[in-house]
């Protein structure tokens, strides 16, 4: 009788599941897929993600029209998937700049008005590394070659979001590392920067005395 009983029990959470997927619509389970992919990411590991669930990701942060004509065509035949406004700090100095992250089908654009920046290729992308805490930063990793100025350090108000639509796209979700206390970043012409996190009563982001980048 045992036997049975759980056998039905079962087959009825199994047809509920089945209602429920046929129920989804196609925004639906897109939605879900690229949770399931951000709590693979960063559950448990990242200040904030408990607070992100509730909040639906967006297809995309800017439409293709609010890019800059020169740049549209400069990439013309690359499918956009998702734009968003984003601060990038100098590898050198650390100083900030406005700027977009464009992602395509094939790569991920930095975006200064009508000028590309830098161009990733994602089947050249090393990693994409965050921190434990609740910033918004992220760097992505590039190869030590002649076409990269050296690593990319982003600041995004929607880190999840953002983190999430990159490794997907990029297929490279085994890549992404989330970091306590201090992450290395490659400069340029063999050079490496550190930087540093630390919690604090207000977020800020600068050079400190050593030289590092502190995010707080």
């Amino acid at each position: 009788l045992m036997q049975t009983s759980e056998m039905l029990r079962k087959i009825c959470v199994r047809n509920l599941v089945r209602k429920y997927c046929r129920g989804l619509t196609a925004e639906r389970k897109v939605q879900l897929q690229q949770k399931v992919v951000t709590s693979a990411v960063f559950s448990g590991k990242k200040e904030g993600y408990l607070e992100s669930l509730s909040q639906p990701f967006l297809d995309t942060r800017l439409k293709e029209n609010d890019l800059n004509p020169k740049v549209l065509q400069l990439i013309r035949g690359e499918n956009i998937k998702y734009v968003t406004p984003v601060i990038k700090y100098d590898r050198n100095g650390f100083k900030a700049r406005e700027r977009l992250l464009v992602l395509t089908q094939s790569s991920a654009y930095v975006v200064e008005m009508a000028k590309i920046k830098q161009k990733i290729e994602y089947s050249t992308l090393k990693g994409i590394s965050t921190s434990n805490l609740s910033d918004g930063i992220v760097v992505i990793h590039v190869p030590e070659d002649k076409q990269q100025k050296g690593d990319v350090i982003l600041q995004c108000e929607h880190i999840f979001e953002t983190v999430t639509k990159l490794c997907i796209l990029a297929n490279k979700q085994s890549l992404v590392k989330v970091v306590k206390g201090s992450l290395r970043f490659r400069v340029g012409s063999g050079k490496e920067g550190t930087m540093v996190f630390a919690a604090g009563p207000e977020p800020q982001v600068f050079k400190d005395k050593t030289g590092q980048l502190t995010v707080v």
